[in-house]
């Protein structure tokens, strides 16, 4: 574990090079089986950051001459082991052989398919390395919050003699002593908190998840997906707008009954995607449960005011921001004084939320770093369109 600006691609790219090239494998492979050196990285852009330098590593003249074939994301070797890079995919790494895994950044990956990508990726890799003896697991990362696999593997196993699991602590001047100091002294007097994640490798203590596993899993209803208008029902309607090139645009449609605030429709168009074409779409959703009026954010400008007025719905903008929305949600899961449709996603958005706490004393509710919350949003403002007191609303 190391802090950030410590060369951690660098460092896995030497990891994987000299597992691949200085190692022998060819006693545990069956005749035609290759194996491999999968190297993790938390995005795309990351991943291709680490094959560069892998690449330039196999530049090397001893080293070339055991390149058979370099494609874009893999390196074959003349050894009959292969280097490949993913991005953290608890669905791309199963099925392969492994000599050993290198996980590039294992504190920072985000799926929108799990709320513990980590864990479930690790437990998807450790199958392919069963049969290679002293294949080796590596997890390279700056620290972040004091949960996932990285927290897991420092509180189970750091500083204890004899332990099978290695974890090894050091800040970025122990690592890298070429960085200026006055760089690090800066980043601790403007946020200590982030530099002390960012530059001495020490776990966040100020980022907290905004609600358990436990208490969402009891609100949302098996086998409900969504729910018919029913006549007589006031519905109301909340809308995560987008320009349809980096968010998700998403819609949220709910009635309160008995004091409980019930998830009746739920979507999301995925980017890219034409705004307008999406906005027609919702508007024809609202107008079947008799909706005229949709709240949002400010996001945009005068278009989401446009584009709705055009398809007949007006477009009311919150009073609340996304932490006050959040802040509101939260007792509404805890109390049980909501229902949530049968849906993965949003279940996993909710739970990937974080709560942080400023010097100041002041708390942010928002989604991790490379995460989204496009899902989780418009359910926080159903929540709270539902809940709060009678008032005059402010049209865009």
């Amino acid at each position: 574990m190391l802090g950030r600006r410590g060369g951690k691609s660098l460092i896995s790219a030497l990891v994987a090079v000299f597992l691949d090239c200085f190692k022998e494998y060819s006693q545990f492979l069956v005749p035609g089986e290759r194996g491999t050196l999968m190297v993790i990285a938390a995005d795309r852009r990351q991943a291709c950051v680490v094959m560069q330098y892998i690449k330039d590593f196999l530049e090397i003249p001893m080293l070339a001459s055991m390149v058979v074939n370099a494609k874009k994301e893999s390196v074959d070797l003349s050894n009959r082991i292969t280097i490949e890079i993913h991005t953290a995919n608890f669905r791309s790494i199963r099925g392969y052989t492994l000599i050993g895994c290198v996980a590039d950044e294992i504190a920072f990956w985000r799926s929108e398919d799990s709320a513990n990508p980590d864990a479930e990726i690790l437990a998807g890799v450790r199958p392919g390395m069963a049969t290679i003896p002293g294949a080796l697991l590596l997890c390279i990362s700056s620290p972040y919050a004091r949960r996932g696999a990285l927290w897991e593997a420092y509180r189970n196993h750091y500083g204890k003699n004899g332990d099978p699991v290695l974890v090894w602590q050091a800040d970025t001047r122990s690592m890298n002593p070429s960085v200026d100091q006055r760089i690090i002294h800066d980043a601790y007097r403007d946020d200590e908190a982030s530099a002390a994640a960012e530059y001495g490798a020490e776990f966040r203590r100020d980022i907290e998840r905004f609600v358990s596993r436990e208490a969402v899993e009891a609100v949302i209803v098996p086998g409900r997906f969504e729910l018919p208008p029913i006549e007589n029902t006031r519905y109301r309607a909340f809308v995560d707008p987008s320009g349809g090139t980096a968010d998700s645009m998403t819609l949220a449609i709910g009635h309160r009954e008995n004091g409980v605030v019930i998830l009746d429709a739920l979507r999301e168009s995925k980017p890219p995607f034409s705004p307008a074409r999406v906005v027609k779409e919702f508007t024809c959703l609202l107008k079947r449960y008799r909706i005229h009026e949709v709240t949002g954010d400010r996001y945009g400008g005068d278009w989401p005011r446009e584009q709705f007025r055009d398809s007949g719905v007006r477009y009311i903008v919150a009073d609340l921001p996304k932490t006050g929305l959040y802040q509101e949600l939260m007792p509404s899961i805890n109390s049980a004084g909501i229902e949530l449709l049968d849906h993965q996603r949003l279940l996993n958005q909710i739970l990937n939320l974080e709560r942080k706490t400023s010097r100041g004393g002041k708390d942010s509710i928002d989604h991790p770093p490379h995460g989204h919350d496009d899902l989780a949003n418009v359910i926080a403002g159903v929540n709270f369109l539902l809940r709060k007191k009678k008032r005059e609303p402010f049209f865009m």
